[in-house]
């Protein structure tokens, strides 16, 4: 796993990269590979999230828990999948509620969404890896000690951040974040075995345009490219 890290992530988390833990994580991938395991996402998109969001440009956090472990799927951006993919379950919810939060907004025929991550919303996994075809299979091995650190990094570093927090996994991470100083928009899973138990009609798009707005802040624009 070799790193390129945009340069102003480089400088708040280059240090995890001498420390134990990710040292042992290199290891692990690299045992993974030799052994022929296919993972996800290809090693030059592990790092996508932080290199189409740099750190200070970073306004909105959406966190999920792990890539998607299907063929061509993941490419190291929450919830997105490249433009030629079918769009994901959770994803296809995601775009239902923005066409009842946001006004005018139309679902894309795709779900890659580097554009709201070069708008400065940080599409942010736990974990950064995952074996093909099992979900969570790297859960465990250090890389939510790394993201952990990103949360922190921001929460400490950044002024007014919006945090979207989605289903209990996401939910736990408030403990990193200064609920002072930073926005927290906290709903159920769109996943479909939950975004009917409080995910739909959230309406956490228009929610954080309202506070990005407020601390005069460019909103985000949600419509998919």
């Amino acid at each position: 796993m070799s790193v390129q890290l945009e340069s102003s992530w480089l400088a708040v988390l280059g240090e995890e990269f001498e420390k134990d833990y990710m040292l042992q994580l290199k290891q692990f991938l690299r045992e993974e590979k030799q052994k022929g395991k296919t993972i996800y996402p290809p090693g030059t998109e592990i790092f996508n999230a932080f290199n189409l969001t740099p750190f200070h440009d970073v306004k909105v956090v959406i966190l999920g828990q792990d890539p998607y472990h299907g063929p061509g799927q993941a490419h190291g951006l929450s919830f997105s999948v490249k433009e030629n993919m079918k769009l994901p379950p959770s994803l296809q919810n995601i775009y239902k509620e923005l066409s009842t939060d946001i006004s005018g907004f139309k679902i894309p025929f795709h779900g890659n969404l580097s554009s709201w991550a070069k708008q400065g919303v940080l599409l942010l996994n736990a974990t950064l890896t995952v074996e093909a075809s099992k979900a969570g299979s790297h859960q465990n091995q250090g890389w939510e000690i790394f993201t952990d650190a990103a949360i922190k990094a921001l929460s400490q570093h950044k002024e007014k951040l919006v945090f979207m927090l989605w289903g209990k996994f996401a939910q736990q991470k408030i403990t990193l974040i200064d609920t002072a100083k930073h926005f927290i928009i906290k709903s159920a899973h769109p996943s479909p075995f939950s975004a009917y138990n409080g995910f739909f009609g959230s309406k956490p798009f228009s929610q954080t345009n309202n506070y990005l707005l407020q601390q005069g802040k460019e909103a985000i624009n949600w419509q998919i490219i």
